[in-house]
């Protein structure tokens, strides 16, 4: 008689260099999940940080060394993301005697056999068996979590007039810059829509963000009884999401216009100088399903049933992780 295989996770790793987006959505699958879980960071030197995602890993991190990020025992998934991790996750996969049920997010640029399962979104060219696309990607943001944090009372976000919109500021990046006249058009469209639609905005920026626009959202908030979040603990982004009405965020990201997504409200992109096709890929959909609107533009209000990638890719992960280990006892 053969005991009841294990078809539910009860240990987690969460396994990145610990870019914060790499953790964000790797942490929102893994609470989505619903077992315990812990987060490892990888460390690599040069060179060999420079060989990744091909490896090799850095012996001074492998299992046995003390302090090792990958040290065992070793957990029933492992969830990694980021191409420095890409390496160590195939190595846990073979420590563990193949019984680590191995999860990639993003395109781990060695091909589907990186991971048992990979999740990438749709407008990335990888395809596979054991590959899963979706419009948009997950993060920490559940429903629950938003309803939760809708109900809090937080004095300097709730004196905000409505319509309250949540400002999404990113920054300058490889495919994207903010440039003086970009600047101008952002500012000059957000004083609009105080001004034609009575918008009271909660504004957050981020490290990429070019000075003279973080000091020109700083102004507009101080003089026009806005919010702008100046990067103390704790961030406010998801009562900012939660207690919005409508937002507006820049092309640069697409992880904070999939957490947009997830509020079934509705979102207005701005673009600054440059792009790129993947971008472009990612927002056309969007668009088509009235999800998106184009910033400097009028303030809409009509809403959508929220996008939210992250149920998904944790329901396919207890999938197959269910079907691998019956695969395993022969049931």
């Amino acid at each position: 008689m053969h005991d009841e295989p294990e078809t539910s996770p009860a240990s987690v790793w969460v396994l990145t260099d610990g870019k914060a987006g790499d953790v964000a959505q790797c942490v929102g699958v893994a609470e989505a999940l619903g077992a315990p879980y812990t987060e490892r960071k990888v460390a690599p030197r040069p060179p060999f940080s420079w060989w990744l995602p091909f490896g090799p890993t850095d012996p001074r991190e492998w299992e046995s060394r003390p302090g090792s990020p990958i040290a065992p025992p070793y957990p029933d998934i492992a969830i990694a993301s980021g191409r420095r991790a890409a390496a160590y996750l195939r190595r846990i996969k073979r420590q563990s005697g193949g019984r680590t049920f191995t999860v990639f997010l993003k395109d781990p640029r060695t091909g589907p056999d990186a991971a048992d399962l990979i999740w990438v979104p749709e407008h990335d060219r990888l395809r596979g068996r054991n590959v899963l696309t979706t419009p948009t990607s997950p993060h920490r943001f559940s429903a629950r979590k938003l309803d939760a944090l809708r109900a809090d009372k937080t004095p300097d976000i709730d004196r905000i007039a409505h319509p309250r919109v949540a400002v999404l500021i990113g920054g300058d990046s490889r495919h994207h810059t903010f440039t003086e006249e970009d600047q101008h058009r952002l500012l000059n469209g957000l004083r609009t829509m105080a001004s034609e639609d009575g918008a009271g905005f909660m504004i957050t920026a981020s490290r990429r963000t070019p000075p003279a626009l973080a000091y020109g959202l700083s102004s507009l908030a101080k003089s026009g009884g806005h919010l702008f979040w100046t990067g103390e603990a704790p961030n406010p982004l998801g009562h900012f999401l939660a207690k919005a009405d409508a937002i507006i965020a820049t092309a640069d990201s697409t992880n904070m216009i999939g957490e947009a997504t997830a509020t079934g409200k509705p979102l207005h992109v701005f673009h600054p100088s440059g792009g790129h096709r993947k971008i472009t890929a990612f927002l056309t959909p969007l668009e088509r399903m009235g999800v998106i609107h184009p910033f400097p533009g009028p303030l809409k209000t009509t809403t959508y049933e929220p996008i939210d990638a992250t149920p998904v890719i944790a329901d396919r992960i207890r999938t197959a992780f269910s079907a691998s280990r019956k695969h395993e006892t022969g049931t």
